[in-house]
């Protein structure tokens, strides 16, 4: 077997092209919850805070030097970090509510899946059992 039919054969399993579709989903999901935070949810906390734009919040650990004209500031970014675990826990929510539903879906299937027919070996001996019980 020739290494570009194993990888045919590869590609055309379901799982494959399963877990690519997560992944494009994913992806436009990440921009999605990206847009609400920076968009949505951060403006009404910053007016919260007195008007912060937490994208700009830093702590500079170098100052730009205005003599040279080459933005030189070293900062460290936590307004962004803040942005991004306010991302992550929205993300990790929906998630945790996804998963929470197919599970609900899956017990409630379950439930009314009605208990499988016994085989006709199973039959006859319940039959015989019942027949030993009877004193026939």
């Amino acid at each position: 077997m020739s290494i570009l039919s194993e990888f045919r054969e590869f590609i055309a399993r379901g799982n494959v092209v399963d877990l690519a579709v997560g992944v494009i989903i994913g992806g436009a999901f990440g921009k999605i919850v990206t847009a609400l935070v920076e968009d949505v949810v951060m403006p009404p906390v910053g007016l919260l805070m007195s008007g912060v734009d937490f994208s700009l919040m830093n702590w500079v650990l170098k100052a730009d030097n205005p003599a040279t004209k080459v933005d030189e500031m070293v900062a460290i970014q936590y307004g962004a970090f803040l942005n991004t675990i306010i991302q992550f826990l929205i993300v990790a929510w929906v998630v945790f509510l996804l998963v929470k539903a197919v599970n609900t879906l899956r017990r409630a299937q379950a439930a009314e899946a009605p208990p499988p027919a016994p085989s006709a070996q199973e039959a006859l001996l319940t039959e015989i059992r019942d027949l030993l019980k009877s004193g026939r």
